[in-house]
């Protein structure tokens, strides 16, 4: 029996260039100046239908000098008691928007993005709960607006190829899932890793990668059992999952902000198994051995820092009128953020924004 969520997660397109173009092009604006939008502007700057109009900060000269260093043709500061990125948000021209604040901030600026009519690409974890998901993918579904979360690893060829593997029956069926991911992250409290306001610890910020291998290749899990180590400021600084199949199958996931890991997936199934080389939000090599046969390795390289592919997806499903992409539907945004509210709750783990 072969997994029953391979397909679906598999890109019709993912064979082709990243940049080339898919459609009439559509103008950007980015809400928030952060490392992570610096690695997507260089990645959008690639696409040759999508250009990189505007950008939104606190303060007027950040916004300046991210458009100056990346090449967005209008910066939005605070003006007048406006926000940037209220700012932003009123400039018609702006086709789609990407959100790439802290999770605590992703309701807010994804629900005011939705009510100016935009399109928009949220960062992932998509919000702190699983309430915050429902509430958005209610708006943009009732306006009619295309919504996705930026999960990216999952549009990569390598990945592509891993599920596509998993799905193909080659491995036989499938029957554990192991998945890590870890570094130690210096500790303060008012750094976004560590910051309780703003969504921080290892599950929301690390797990949704370890998570992908396990959902792409055995999907949601019907059992879920959560151990952590959690500091005084009520944050999860490590986390261990195992998930539980109605079939016997299991997959076992960490993450740490204390420990330095291999960075290592492996599928295993009643036929064979697959090992990456790489991190696993990337992994640049597939290792693949059935039964007592000599492995093979495939090798794989991407487009800039790997962002490309994700961003053709949006820009593509724009272009052609879907509110939602097939690859990386909002329901498995819900779900994922409905696991981890279940996870918080195992490891005692909860944040201001639940209270609202």
């Amino acid at each position: 029996m072969t997994s029953p969520i391979a397909k679906p997660w598999l890109f019709s397109q993912s064979n082709q260039d990243p940049q080339a173009a898919t459609g009439n092009p559509l103008k950007w604006g980015f809400i928030a100046t952060g490392r992570i939008a610096s690695l997507v502007s260089r990645d959008l700057a690639l696409l040759a239908d999508a250009e990189l109009y505007a950008v939104s900060s606190r303060r007027q000269h950040t916004a300046d000098t991210f458009a100056a260093e990346y090449g967005f043709t209008t910066a939005y500061g605070t003006d007048g008691g406006q926000e940037g990125y209220e700012r932003l948000l009123a400039d018609d021209s702006v086709d789609v928007v990407y959100v790439a604040t802290p999770h605590a901030q992703h309701h807010q600026m994804v629900l005011a993005a939705l009510n100016a009519g935009k399109h928009v690409l949220c960062e992932k974890a998509f919000t702190i709960n699983a309430r915050e998901a429902a509430d958005l993918v209610a708006v943009a579904r009732e306006k009619n607006l295309f919504l996705m979360e930026a999960m990216w690893s999952r549009f990569l060829p390598s990945m592509q190829r891993a599920f596509e593997i998993a799905g193909s029956g080659e491995l036989g069926t499938v029957q554990w899932v192991t998945a890590d991911l870890g570094f130690p992250a210096p500790y303060s409290p008012t750094a976004r890793l560590w910051a309780v306001k703003d969504g921080g610890g290892a599950l929301l910020d690390l797990t949704v990668y370890p998570l992908l291998w396990a959902l792409g290749t055995l999907g949601f899990p019907q059992a879920v059992s959560a151990m952590g180590t959690v500091n005084d400021d009520g944050v999860d600084a490590q986390n261990a999952l195992t998930f539980g199949y109605h079939d016997g199958a299991q997959a076992q996931l960490t993450s740490s902000l204390l420990a330095y890991g291999p960075r290592a997936a492996t599928v295993a199934g009643s036929l064979g198994y697959l090992q990456t080389l790489g991190s696993i939000n990337n992994p640049k090599q597939l290792v693949i051995g059935v039964g007592r046969e000599a492995p093979r390795t495939e090798h794989f390289e991407v487009a800039g820092q790997g962002y490309a592919y994700e961003l053709r997806e949006v820009t593509r499903c724009i272009q052609q009128g879907l509110t939602e992409s097939p690859v990386m539907p909002l329901e498995d945004s819900l779900n994922t953020m409905r696991l981890f509210d279940g996870v918080r709750a195992q490891l005692g783990v909860s944040y201001p924004n639940d209270a609202h």
